[in-house]
């Protein structure tokens, strides 16, 4: 052993770092509180739409507030998942599960019985991508509900296909399919294209399946995803 002659003190001020460490959980916490009010504000809009919906004297405008009140309760239901997180990504199977819940129960009649199927991942997707995409799929779900399975009890099956690079998605069900000329005349329908191509930067094609049935295919590049959100 050898004899202990002196010794090397190293110190470091990290009051700077504690500082920055506090404000970023501030940040975080003041996002998440902001997402939480949105969330119950969009709820509140939502619930003053079907109120006014169950009031309405003709199916016109009925129609018309209940379309409008599933579009906000979609938004709502984004907003809400990222309150609950550290961050502004979502997992989009858990946003989505909620919203196709909430259209299979609000876009069903008495004279039509759908069942909804959903196989494959979308993944976790940041919150520019899952807004506008939760969106979409709420309209492409509620019209094959209400106009593909029209009077009728059938399926309407989405199916997920996520790669490095890419997000497809396939809407399709088990109804009469597409009546000729009717792609794109539909306020839905518009919301959709404005949504996947202008939006997402994506692709989106309807088609008639054989035998019965439609499908719309969703194509969206996933370039600009950092590989956090993957």
């Amino acid at each position: 052993r050898g004899t202990r002659i002196g010794a090397i003190v190293l110190c470091r001020d990290v009051t700077e770092i504690r500082h920055q460490e506090q404000e970023l959980i501030t940040k975080d916490a003041t996002i998440r509180e902001i997402h939480h009010r949105v969330k119950n504000n969009l709820q509140t809009v939502a619930s003053l739409l079907r109120i006014q919906a169950r009031r309405s004297h003709t199916d016109e405008a009925r129609d018309a507030l209940t379309h409008a009140m599933r579009r906000v309760s979609a938004i709502a239901v984004v907003h809400d998942t990222l309150s609950e997180g550290l961050t502004q990504v979502v997992d989009f199977d858990d946003v989505f599960d909620r919203v196709l819940k909430l259209v299979a129960e609000v876009a069903a009649s008495p004279s039509t019985r759908a069942r909804t199927r959903k196989s494959g991942r979308f993944g976790t997707l940041p919150s520019e991508y899952a807004t506008p995409l939760a969106l979409a799929l709420t309209e492409l779900v509620t019209n094959a509900v209400e106009h593909g399975l029209a009077g009728r009890e059938g399926e309407v099956e989405i199916i997920a296909e996520r790669t490095e690079e890419r997000l497809a998605v396939r809407v399709r069900d088990s109804g009469s399919g597409l009546p000729e000329g009717q792609v794109g005349r539909g306020l839905g329908t518009q919301i959709v294209r404005t949504l996947i191509q202008g939006e997402l930067s994506g692709a989106i094609d309807w088609h008639t399946l054989v035998g019965s049935g439609t499908e719309v295919t969703i194509d969206i590049p996933l370039r600009y995803i950092g590989r956090a959100a993957r």
